[in-house]
């Protein structure tokens, strides 16, 4: 009795199953879940999973994300003196921020610190901080506290 391969209709569904497998494979390794906003519950979620209509947003704070690449780069060098723990150029940074415009979760007295973020050609600190949480946070704001984006990196 001779044996005989796969019939057609089988080598076809294997085919059919195996693009599927590749296909998943692909969409996994690419960060996606299909509704277009992972990067709102993962901020380190590649970039080809964004949506192109909306900003992803922290879901503690409700404020978008921004990259630390995507700053000015004096903002990163404030990053790195900051996981550092300084020294830091003003006496000021590292004092207490205190969230008074309310635009941060609200946390204990103390909780935040502020730090300054050098603005090129400004004769004071100028407008642009970093702001942290105990919890490692980062909040950049550049209009001195009047709107805040949470420093994904």
């Amino acid at each position: 009795m001779a044996l005989s391969g796969p019939s057609r209709r089988t080598k076809s569904l294997i085919s059919t199953v195996v693009v599927a497998v590749l296909a998943a494979a692909v969409w996994y390794v690419q960060g996606g879940t299909g509704d277009g906003n992972d990067r709102a519950e993962d901020p380190a979620a590649p970039a080809s999973s964004y949506s192109s209509t909306a900003a992803p947003t922290d879901a503690v704070s409700g404020l978008p994300y921004v990259g630390l690449d995507d700053l000015p780069p004096e903002a990163t060098a404030t990053v790195t003196l900051i996981d550092e723990g300084g020294p830091f150029p003003y006496d000021k940074d590292g004092s207490t921020f205190g969230n008074d415009e309310g635009l941060l979760p609200d946390r204990e007295d103390g909780y935040y610190r502020e730090y300054t973020v050098e603005t090129p050609g400004s004769e004071d600190r100028g407008a642009r901080r970093i702001v942290g949480g105990a919890d490692g946070e980062l909040y950049w704001t550049e209009d001195h506290y009047e709107s805040f984006e949470v420093i994904w990196r």
